[in-house]
């Protein structure tokens, strides 16, 4: 190591309760991509720090660390606000296919880094694959043209970006260290703190399909994100917002597109869009705007088509066909095999969001591994949520699958998944907290 301190005295400081000091996690991280400092060595510290906790410090440094480690990327030169938005992923969230146009349209300037989905939830990257031609392979030069002439580009991050946060993220997954605030949050902002953007709006999920069960534990997760990005600069909010029911509709790379443009051509309400002018104006508060006033500016770009017709333009930007915002299912891939379930006659009293968005992966929707591939045509539509009435025949779910045992499966599979009951069911709130915003 750089540092005059052995990484084992740091091992068993932490395993005592002590602090490490900014130079020495700075130091750490340079010698572990080093290879100077081993994986046994790295993973005993971590599991460490998950049981006696790291402080707010530590963590605004292992973020400073994690970030100095590769590229960033410098959008000063973009002409308006830049802004970035993030979920902590979930089941039916495609809110960044409408968020996006929707402050592009606003006048600001979002270059969005994105990953792709693993396990119950989806990435945005694989959702904009189905769209045909499009690409996210942009160089940082492509990312920072496009933003500068549509005001949006979502693009993959490259190996150059934060490559420690890859290497400890892998390390965690394999040693049980993922669950600590401190490291999620420090992998979280070390992305967007990466990625260049002045003002950055967290989306915390919290519920059955978040990886954040309960709302306490998600507003403590969002204040120190919150506290990470203001420390380094950067003027960043949260909203703590329901994931205990699928967002959406639709629960698929295609069908999760097609919802995002009903969204933007006005055809659909409910909490799918409510929650996309949510953070819309969270962003835009972000910038100088007042609350209300943001909020009347994104709901009037939203019902004038100005979002739509600024997504129609990131489309065909990035390569791929733009009619989609016109027509989607006859640009989208369509599942051959489509049938509804039906469960009866009930309120709907529970869904279990995680397991339903692992039933659209074993249609063939999501990936257990990194590099299984998808299938963007397959997937649910959920037509119901908690507290909804069901009449006796009424479809409560659509199924998209690739053949006809994938359909019977995925329709008995719903029978345990959505529960009904006798009894009015009051909805869950669609935002639990906002941090740091009025």
């Amino acid at each position: 190591m750089a540092s005059a301190v052995p990484v084992t005295e740091l091992i068993v400081r932490k395993r005592d309760g002590g602090e490490l000091r900014r130079e020495e996690i700075l130091d750490l991280i340079a010698a572990y991509l080093a290879d100077e400092v081993d994986d046994a060595q790295m993973a005993a510290l971590l599991m460490a720090g998950v049981i006696r906790g790291f402080t707010t410090d530590e963590a605004v440094a292992l973020t400073e660390a994690l970030v100095a480690s590769g590229d960033t990327i410098d959008l000063s030169a973009l002409a308006g606000p830049t802004v970035d938005k993030h979920s902590t992923g979930g089941v039916g969230d495609g809110t960044s296919l409408v968020v996006g146009p929707l402050l592009a349209a606003a006048g600001c300037q979002l270059a969005k880094l994105s990953g792709r989905g693993l396990g119950h939830t989806g990435g945005t990257l694989d959702k904009l694959d189905s769209i045909p031609g499009f690409r996210v392979d942009l160089t940082p030069e492509q990312l920072e043209a496009q933003v500068q002439t549509v005001g949006l580009a979502i693009a993959a991050a490259t190996a150059e970006l934060v490559p420690a946060d890859k290497r400890l993220y892998a390390l965690r997954d394999v040693t049980g260290t993922v669950a600590s605030p401190a490291l999620i949050a420090s992998s979280v902002m070390s992305k967007k703190l990466a990625g260049g953007a002045a003002h950055v709006l967290l989306d915390v999920k919290v519920g059955d399909g978040a990886f954040l069960p309960d709302p306490a534990s998600a507003v403590d997760l969002a204040q120190l994100c919150v506290s990470i990005g203001e420390s380094h600069g950067r003027r960043t909010a949260a909203l703590v917002t329901d994931m205990s029911q699928p967002l959406a509709d639709g629960i698929g790379n295609a069908l999760e597109v097609a919802v995002a443009v009903d969204t933007l051509q006005g055809r659909r309400g409910g909490r799918f869009r409510e929650l996309c002018l949510e953070l819309s104006a969270g962003a835009l508060q972000l910038t100088g705007v007042q609350a209300a006033a943001a909020r009347t500016q994104v709901e009037e770009l939203l019902d004038a088509g100005a979002a739509l017709d600024r997504f129609r333009a990131f489309v065909a930007a990035q390569g791929g066909d733009p009619t989609v915002a016109d027509d989607p299912w006859q640009v989208l891939p369509a599942a051959p095999v489509i049938g509804d379930w039906t469960p009866g006659d009930g309120v709907v009293s529970a869904i279990a969001c995680r397991r339903i968005g692992e039933l659209a992966g074993r249609l063939g929707a999501g990936r257990r591994r990194q590099g299984d591939r998808i299938d963007p045509a397959v997937g649910l539509e959920l037509l119901v949520r908690v507290g909804d009435r069901v009449d006796d025949g009424q479809p409560a779910a659509r199924v998209h699958a690739r053949t006809e045992d994938d359909l019977a499966m995925a329709r008995a599979a719903l029978a345990e998944l959505v529960e009904l009951g006798d009894a009015p069911v009051d909805p869950p709130p669609l935002v639990h907290d906002r941090v740091g915003l009025e």
